[in-house]
């Protein structure tokens, strides 16, 4: 759940609204502000503010500066008049949630009047571009003749690509028949090859050797070389060692058997995937995979957004409930959500399945108690903290 935003300073005056909202602690980027002639919302987790404001605003020329933890809006109003208060009062359910929809389907609207804006300004300038080239172009030609007709000039332009055309056309008819008689050739002379190695039908086989000496070169040579071709290879079997596993603890404080059984279980966790939820019919296959879950929530929390990490975490979680590492990782999500008894319940889940305590899931049962003890400490409770 977002938490509502209620603590905001506003003042006016008759032709604008100064709006001061506090916002510590959080990363404010320009993309969580969306606003339209009379809704505005602000939303960057887990924080969320939202206003459907007393009248229309000019949100054309409306600004919001971010900076220190605070945004502050600057709203022209497209009338001049004094407002009785910033949000519109007494609107029921319904009417909040039209406007909102209304203010949604205008921001589209608007985005794609931009777009279509921005297409016809891109061919005008095309078309400028194209009109002034053709000047330039015609210049050299037409230095000492005063053309104002366009139809002319066009007709000229015209028949200099047919002449391009033209000739390279005749280029092209000049390679291809200069490769037909590389070919004719070709054929002629494997026509002669023939004749020299197959003089009589009744002729017995002739060796043929290839003469010797720098610079010497037998055109029977690369026909031997086909004709001799290296018997198949005989069938063998290719024996594969594994490099056997070898552990970082000494011998005499060896722990073999809880390691081989850690690997055993963490081997059988990965291989307990269940796909037979109904969320995973819109998926792609890679999607359905944990693995893929876990580096896309490491992603998401990377850059932030928890709350979209934490779903990640959950649909991984459903596929494969014997991973501890998405236990640990949402854990620490919920501490940045202030959730601080899910990660309780998350870290301990984690180190229940941390379990043989071996050196190679030392690391992860560490950051377990961690956040734990963390999430005891900030609902101070110290002594299990």
């Amino acid at each position: 759940m977002p938490v509502w935003l209620q603590e905001y300073s506003w003042r006016q005056t008759g032709s604008a609204v100064y709006l001061s909202l506090p916002l510590r602690g959080v990363r404010i980027t320009p993309a969580s502000i969306f606003c339209t002639d009379q809704y505005l919302k602000v939303s960057t987790p887990p924080f969320l503010f939202e206003a459907i404001l007393y009248a229309p605003i000019d949100d054309t020329s409306s600004t919001a500066k971010i900076g220190n933890g605070i945004i502050f809006f600057t709203l022209y109003k497209k009338e001049v008049a004094m407002w009785d208060s910033l949000t519109l009062p007494n609107a029921n359910k319904e009417k909040l949630q039209y406007l909102r929809e209304n203010a949604v389907l205008k921001a589209h609207e608007k985005a794609k009047e931009e777009t279509e804006a921005k297409k016809v300004t891109k061919q005008e300038h095309k078309k400028y571009a194209l009109e002034a080239t053709m000047k330039v172009s015609l210049e050299g030609t037409l230095q000492d003749v005063n053309v104002n007709n366009y139809e002319l000039i066009w007709q000229l332009l015209v028949w200099k690509k047919q002449q391009k055309d033209a000739e390279k056309l005749n280029r092209v008819q000049k390679k291809g028949e200069l490769h037909q008689e590389v070919q004719q050739l070709k054929e002629k002379k494997k026509e002669k090859i023939t004749k020299t190695r197959i003089p009589n039908e009744g002729t017995s086989e002739t060796r043929l050797k290839p003469t010797k000496g720098h610079g010497s070169y037998s055109m029977f040579s690369e026909n031997l070389k086909e004709e001799q071709l290296p018997a198949p290879r005989s069938a063998a079997t290719i024996k594969i060692d594994f490099t056997p596993r070898v552990f970082p603890t000494a011998l005499r404080e060896s722990c073999i058997a809880e390691e081989e059984e850690w690997l055993s279980k963490q081997a059988e966790a990965r291989r307990t995937v269940s796909t037979d939820l109904s969320e995973l019919d819109d998926l792609k296959e890679e999607e359905k995979n944990p693995d893929w879950l876990k580096n896309k929530g490491n992603k998401m929390f990377a850059t932030g957004n928890y709350l979209a990490a934490v779903n990640a975490y959950n649909l991984a979680v459903r596929l494969n409930n014997k991973l501890p590492l998405l236990y640990l990782n949402r854990a620490a999500c919920h501490l940045k959500l202030r959730n601080l008894h899910k990660a309780i319940e998350d870290s301990s889940k984690a180190l229940e399945l941390l379990t043989p305590p071996v050196p190679d899931n030392e690391n992860a049962r560490v950051k377990a108690y961690v956040r734990r003890g963390t999430a005891f400490c900030q609902l101070e409770l110290y002594t299990e903290g």
